[in-house]
């Protein structure tokens, strides 16, 4: 199984029962294939949705330190025409965005119709960091799980396509990516002794990790898991999951260009006539 998807609410997650390495017997060349063939598709699927302006796409990039999240958007949202694309990292929330309800920078960069956008962390992280280093009481991230699936909700009511994956990795890789960007000077920038850190906390993670999937995994805000030990693999589930989930909206973005097209030629036709 190339991944796993979860949505239904309250559904048991075990990490540990899902493999982070690809399937045996896949093909690095063929996968490279079908990610170069998804790509050019996925490119089509973003101009049908930017011309119909009827849906949006939210894209929701979470995992642990080194899973990848940088390199899906380079890998994935590269296909992407960048006029219709925004990438939001979202960090320690700033002065301001302390003082209102922890939603309010998320929705802010949520996307407007006939865009993408892409998260890199996100309003998860309010149900995880602030959990595993107790930042906020029990009582308060708990109602969060609430706020979340609402929130998805409303965005998935207006119109946006809300698709959330959770990259997973081995503790066994994570450590060696860590110890390869010491190594490497081109990547030392990226050095981060929280990184560290929080390898100390991989259960804690691991169960806050579990729960979060678990309470706000919706069938209109599904999760995929997608195991991240291969980072050509990881691509090719990412693209592979987005051009799946937009195929179904083909037909009718494309009824809607065409009725727009017809206007377009009439209004044309008459302003000739008219001259």
């Amino acid at each position: 199984m190339d991944s796993i998807r979860f949505d239904k609410t309250n559904e048991t997650v075990r990490l540990a029962d899902i493999s982070e390495a690809p399937p045996k017997g896949v093909d690095r060349n063929e996968a490279k294939k079908e990610l170069e063939a998804l790509g050019d598709e996925l490119f089509d699927l973003q101009d049908l949705l930017w011309g119909a302006r009827m849906n949006s796409v939210l894209i929701v990039l979470q995992g642990r330190d080194t899973a990848g999240k940088d390199g899906v958007i380079k890998h994935v949202a590269g296909f992407l025409n960048p006029r219709g694309v925004s990438v939001t990292s979202f960090g320690v929330p700033t002065e301001v965005e302390r003082e209102h309800d922890f939603l309010w920078r998320i929705h802010r960069d949520t996307p407007r119709k006939g865009e993408f956008s892409i998260f890199n962390r996100s309003h998860y992280e309010d149900v995880l960091v602030v959990r595993v280093h107790e930042l906020v009481p029990e009582s308060l991230w708990k109602e969060r799980f609430g706020h979340i699936r609402d929130f998805e909700e409303l965005l998935v009511e207006h119109g946006t396509i809300v698709l959330k994956f959770f990259l997973h990795i081995s503790r066994e890789e994570q450590e060696q990516r860590l110890i390869e960007r010491e190594k490497e000077p081109r990547k030392a920038w990226k050095i981060n002794a929280g990184d560290w850190e929080d390898r100390e906390h991989w259960d804690d993670y691991t169960v806050a990790y579990e729960e979060a999937l678990s309470r706000t995994a919706t069938k209109r805000a599904p999760w995929t898991i997608v195991p991240a030990d291969s980072k050509w693999y990881r691509n090719l589930v990412v693209a592979r999951a987005v051009v799946e989930a937009l195929r179904p909206y083909r037909e009718v973005w494309q009824k809607r260009l065409d009725e727009v097209g017809v206007r377009k030629k009439a209004e044309l036709e008459a302003w000739r006539k008219a001259r």
